[in-house]
């Protein structure tokens, strides 16, 4: 028989008794039924009474969130709205009526221009700067996700190269494996075959044997009762030589028909099996 390859994953054990590479059937008529069938049994007989993933240490899913992201994700769940842009550090109001005349108002309303031209000033900058320098940083960018590309898809193919020995050596393995149950196999069944014949052979010879002792003791009972009947009757003169002669001649003949049956009995035996 096949031993199974047991294989312990996580806390529990899995028995894996199956050789995709070596084993029939799985093309025949219903197999693909009678498997799903199986796995729908099992699942509807599965009930898990605990948490089969205790092992595992507890998930922390807010490790990546930030203060920000917390206070929206609070805001969300109150269902409050989201405040606007404050556009107010981007206009140029002049003093309200009321403080015409104030120093401290015009005051920050200049300081409120000088940052504004600042800004504006910032913006030029920039856009002079990336009219300079932009072209060739976009193109280190593009090399940069060029070799990143690059990289990716030699681990995705080394990964791959990975997956396909694996499943070479396990084709090999499983062959090698299937030659050698097959060869057990035949061995076994050359062996019960073997066995049978033999222990078939004992029974006819011991049937043999057992019949020719019956024959013995019939014959000598016959003799005897033969003998008897001469002392008590004068029989005719026999020569010496007949009686042995006959006597023989039916142990012969005796033989030769037992040995004849248990031959055909034999003969007939192994026909049936091949035949089986």
């Amino acid at each position: 028989d096949r031993q199974p390859t047991t294989m312990a994953v996580s806390m529990h054990d899995v028995v894996i008794d199956a050789l995709p590479y070596v084993d029939q059937g799985y093309e025949e008529p219903g197999a693909r039924e009678g498997a799903l069938a199986l796995v729908e049994e099992e699942t509807r007989r599965y009930r898990p009474t605990k948490n089969y993933l205790d092992y595992l240490p507890a998930t922390d899913a807010y490790v990546f969130e930030t203060e920000i992201m917390k206070n929206e994700f609070e805001r969300v769940a109150n269902r409050q709205p989201m405040e606007m842009l404050n556009m107010k550090r981007y206009e140029l109001p002049a003093p309200v009526s009321g403080q015409k005349n104030d120093y401290s108002a015009w005051l920050e309303c200049v300081n409120n221009s000088m940052a504004q031209l600042e800004h504006q000033n910032l913006r030029i900058s920039n856009l002079e700067l990336l009219q300079k320098y932009g072209a060739n940083a976009w193109v280190y960018q593009n090399r940069t996700l060029e070799r990143m590309v690059a990289q990716g898809q030699k681990l995705l193919q080394n990964l791959r190269k990975q997956i396909q020995e694996v499943n070479w050596r396990r084709k090999n393995d499983q062959t090698t494996a299937g030659q050698e149950i097959k060869h057990l196999e035949e061995k076994w069944e050359e062996l019960v075959r073997k066995n049978f014949e033999i222990e078939t052979a004992c029974l006819h010879v011991e049937y043999g044997i057992n019949t020719v002792k019956q024959y013995k003791e019939i014959q000598s009972a016959d003799v005897s009762s033969t003998t008897q009947n001469t002392s008590t009757s004068a029989p005719a003169p026999v020569p010496e030589s007949e009686p042995a002669d006959i006597e023989t001649q039916n142990d012969d003949t005796s033989v030769t028909d037992v040995n004849s049956s248990v031959t055909d009995d034999i003969s007939t035996t192994e026909e049936t099996m091949e035949t089986g």
